[in-house]
């Protein structure tokens, strides 16, 4: 990552309450950002993103939280030193990260990939609870023609003009998204296509997808035993709302769903989110008003 774009990123987590440093798990150089008291919470961002995804609502979560939030395995500035980069090894650099940074079971929370869903599946006494965030795992990704089309493009060739088109589906309102975050944008902007155009970003993105873009077997979602909610926009298109309202009719799973927001609920109603999230994990997990 050059300098500018390592100011980028700096610029976005001026103003949070926490601290990033980069810690060793499962041969992952992993960038970390941690910060905040409380129960801790672990936050997984979607592929292609980093966890800079969550800036909008990390002050809030880190108000009450003890947050940790890491770049995945190969995205944003965590770098996989060696070997390949398959389902086991994400699910034990997942297991190793909460071991390092969580003195009792956290809540994690995933957004976009299945993998906080696959963790809870194999290793549900290691969390207090699950909230899965517009996620992949539950029906195989087939996302709205429009959607799959600005995705492709981006991976493609990814340049500023394919970035804001991706946006524009990512968001139910592109315009109010990159007004409300005001300053931020810009160097978000930056950020991801920096990420997007570096070689091995992208290889790091196209495992996962192919490890965790697939259906998790009913069967298995049906054993996860720690609380589980569901927190998604409405007009998402990637992983549509009827999705998660099938996932919660059959697995008893709290659904919460945030109005006038497509797939990236942090990003486009971080309020909405942090409310859903409160609700998610109860007043007395600490997330209070």
């Amino acid at each position: 990552m050059n300098d500018s774009n390592q100011d980028a990123r700096d610029r976005l987590l001026a103003e949070i309450p926490g601290t990033q440093h980069e810690v060793l798990v499962a041969g992952v150089a992993t960038t970390v950002l941690e910060g905040g008291d409380g129960p801790p919470l672990v936050l997984l961002h979607g592929p292609g993103g980093s966890a800079v995804h969550w800036v909008r609502a990390l002050p809030q979560l880190m108000a009450t939280h003890r947050v940790i939030a890491p770049d995945l395995p190969g995205q944003g500035s965590s770098e996989v030193l060696d070997g390949p980069l398959d389902a086991d090894r994400v699910l034990t650099w997942l297991s190793d990260l909460i071991d390092g940074t969580c003195a009792s079971p956290p809540a994690l929370a995933g957004h976009g990939a299945a993998i906080a869903a696959r963790f809870a599946c194999e290793r549900p006494d290691r969390l207090s609870a699950l909230v899965l965030v517009d996620a992949l795992g539950l029906a195989p990704f087939e996302p709205a023609p429009e959607f799959g089309e600005a995705l492709n493009a981006f991976m493609a060739e990814p340049t500023a003009a394919n970035h804001d088109e991706l946006w524009r589906h990512c968001a139910r309102d592109f315009d109010r998204l990159r007004d409300g975050m005001g300053a931020l944008w810009e160097p978000f902007k930056a950020y991801n296509l920096d990420r997007a155009n570096t070689p091995s970003v992208q290889a790091a993105l196209h495992s996962m997808m192919e490890e965790f873009a697939t259906a998790i077997a009913p069967e298995q979602l049906a054993g996860i035993s720690v609380p589980t909610t569901l927190i998604w926009g409405r007009q998402d298109i990637a992983t549509p709302l009827a999705l998660a309202e099938a996932a919660s009719s059959r697995y008893g799973w709290k659904l919460q769903v945030i109005e006038d927001c497509a797939d990236d609920p942090p990003v486009e109603q971080p309020e909405a989110f942090v409310r859903a999230m409160r609700t998610a994990l109860g007043a007395s997990a600490g997330l209070a008003a």
